[in-house]
């Protein structure tokens, strides 16, 4: 039988990889290119959605925490697949 997953814990384990993810990357592309303002974006964007995501867990909103760090770690990745950003972790990521 197949068991479902349990809403908590698995905000709890994408606020935690999201936190961990913040920390594990730097941007690598030369600092007046576009690119360095585009990873600038991306990891701006990583930052909001996690501070939001906090919020909505303050809020008791929990589906919308797990949207937000979701979203949050999808533009991470989309930033290390782009190569604007070295990651410290591979696993934090989906490289």
């Amino acid at each position: 039988m197949k068991q479902h997953a349990v809403l908590p814990e698995k905000v709890k384990r994408y606020e935690e990889l999201l936190r961990k993810a913040l920390k594990a990357f730097e941007i690598v592309v030369q600092e007046n290119s576009h690119l360095n303002r585009v990873a600038r974006d991306f990891s701006n964007m990583a930052s909001s959605y996690y501070d939001d995501g906090m919020h909505f867990i303050e809020e008791e909103d929990i589906v919308n925490a797990l949207v937000c760090f979701s979203y949050g770690h999808a533009w991470l990745d989309a930033g290390v697949k782009l190569g604007v950003f070295k990651v410290s972790d591979e696993n934090l990521f989906t490289i």
